[in-house]
């Protein structure tokens, strides 16, 4: 028997692969969905591995609240007046280090930073957004890199496998940051030590006096895993990484099937429930 699930008071979702179809666009079926739950009484938040620059084109989905959880849970942003609400950034001290040691141990490593005023790439990070607001420093200027508080660093190393790579970084940056992995092939992304989804979620979740297990999180990615085994109901869509899909307590069709609209619709009275997931 389907256990009854409570009716939650806050749906936290991540973008992409979860709630963007994979072109990278909304539905019309999940923003009417997404935009009715708070005239349900339901809360939403958006919290994204996106820096917060990639959420202009989005304005329309954040919320009349207008703010998003962004950078794995570095920042929360103020979308439409473009300001940073707060940021949890690296000791830079303990950063310099790590940067040090991801050197030393793979030479061909390239890096980035992502602060509150932008991205600092290293000259030869690739651009395939052609990026404006990036600062493009010189190969190995650590000091550059830092000369913003970071709230996320970026490491790539071509031409190596991605699962050998993430594997090389977890080990050299160990307890002084949180390594995630959004998907991105060849991609690391490091985080301060004890900032994550979760941990932003559940400020955001506190502020509101809501507790964890009145809270539906979505999501696709291992770097989803923290806020989904925080969150009172984890769900993954059907697309997910294989670890998110093992340790998810509800499975929704995939992004392309617009997952968290078909499993959220219930909540504001579009359909009956959706794979048995809410009860009475």
């Amino acid at each position: 028997m389907t256990p009854v699930i409570r009716r939650p008071r806050l749906v936290a979702t991540d973008l992409d692969g979860t709630f963007l179809r994979s072109d990278g666009t909304v539905s019309a079926r999940t923003a009417r969905v997404w935009a009715a739950l708070p005239e349900q009484g339901i809360e939403t938040v958006i919290v994204t591995a996106r820096p917060p620059r990639w959420l202009h084109d989005l304005a329309h989905v954040v919320g009349a609240h207008g703010i998003a959880i962004c950078g794995n849970g570095a920042f929360v942003y103020a979308v439409e007046a473009r300001e940073i609400v707060e940021q949890h950034c690296f000791d830079p001290v303990v950063l310099a280090d790590v940067m040090a040691d991801l050197r030393r141990a793979l030479p061909q490593v390239l890096l980035a930073t992502e602060t509150a005023t932008g991205p600092f790439f290293e000259d030869g990070w690739p651009d395939p957004r052609r990026e404006t607001e990036r600062v493009v420093v010189r190969a190995g200027d650590d000091g550059a890199l830092l000369a913003r508080p970071v709230g996320k660093l970026l490491a790539l190393a071509p031409g190596r496998p991605t699962e050998e790579f993430l594997v090389v970084v977890r080990e050299v940056v160990a307890e002084r940051g949180r390594l995630a992995f959004s998907g991105a092939i060849g991609l690391a992304e490091v985080g301060p030590a004890g900032v994550s989804k979760a941990t932003a979620l559940a400020r955001w979740s506190a502020e509101r006096r809501i507790a964890a297990e009145e809270v539906w999180a979505f999501g696709d990615m291992p770097n989803d895993l923290p806020m989904l085994e925080w969150a009172g109901r984890g769900i993954a869509v059907a697309n997910a990484h294989q670890e998110v899909l093992e340790m998810a307590d509800h499975i929704a069709p995939s992004n392309d099937e617009d997952g968290v609209a078909v499993t959220t619709e219930p909540l504001v009275g579009d359909r009956p429930t959706a794979a048995g997931l809410l009860g009475s």
